[in-house]
């Protein structure tokens, strides 16, 4: 009798392990965790970087309140020759004109947008969504004349269903692996540093238009990659258009 007790005891206890592991399972399963582990994802990614044997990379800045800074982030540009992506909100384009202008007419920058009112998009219904793009879109182009095909959502928060919208109307979102922390107020030595040890051939650099040291940290950053063999490219460039893949990581690699 002792004996059958403690089996069935042994019993309902692996039962009970067997219906958590599975409950734990399908947890995860929901989630997307499990592909994450697995070294994929069942979740959609936006392209956080590039896989490149070129030493190349981009540097971008997210544009979304103040513009007093920009005019010396162009400047920076064209003193070092170099190129790179200005992500705008549509409310700062309509607010500063003449600023995307002379951006965009500078040849120094591509434009990409950053929504129209930089909302937490993943929160808005898919028309939203929409018409968040749509009228960034509208207002970029309008004073640029030029096409814009890069998307980069507030935040950095997105979900499917973004990622399905922004694709749908033509346009590639874009995150970061290397993020400056400018917005921090970092010193520039720091902020210099952080991109410095992160980068990588095909890694795309988060700064921002009105950081407080970001400026003063461009020469130091632009010089430090020059001298590790690094040339600049926008990120339009850097890009893959076609046959491409998105690892776990983020990572855009070129199929084929």
């Amino acid at each position: 009798m002792k004996f059958l007790l403690l089996k069935k005891r042994a019993l309902a206890k692996g039962l009970a392990a067997l219906l958590i592991l599975s409950a734990s399972v399908m947890a995860v399963a929901l989630t997307g965790a499990a592909g994450v582990h697995a070294e994929r994802t069942t979740r959609k990614l936006p392209i956080y970087a590039v896989q490149t044997e070129e030493k190349k990379v981009a540097l971008s800045f997210d544009a979304s309140w103040g513009a007093d800074k920009t005019d010396s982030i162009l400047a920076m540009m064209a003193e070092h020759d170099i190129r790179a992506t200005f992500f705008s909100v549509g409310m700062w384009a309509e607010k500063y004109p003449d600023k995307l202008k002379s951006l965009s007419d500078s040849g120094r920058f591509e434009i990409g947008t950053h929504s129209n009112t930089h909302p937490n998009m993943p929160k808005l219904s898919k028309e939203k969504m929409t018409l968040e793009l749509t009228a960034s879109v509208k207002t970029i182009e309008a004073i640029t004349g030029k096409k814009v095909e890069l998307f980069r959502a507030p935040f950095g928060d997105y979900s499917d269903r973004l990622l399905e919208t922004a694709e749908a109307l033509g346009l590639y979102t874009v995150q970061w692996d290397v993020d400056s922390l400018d917005w921090k107020n970092l010193s520039s030595a720091e902020i210099a540093a952080r991109i410095l040890k992160k980068t990588q051939p095909g890694s795309i650099i988060l700064m921002h238009n009105d950081g407080k040291h970001t400026v003063e940290a461009l020469p130091a950053i632009i010089e430090g990659l020059k001298n590790k063999g690094y040339s600049f490219v926008p990120i339009g460039e850097l890009i893959y258009r076609g046959n491409f893949t998105i690892d776990h990581t983020g990572r855009q690699i070129q199929m084929g």
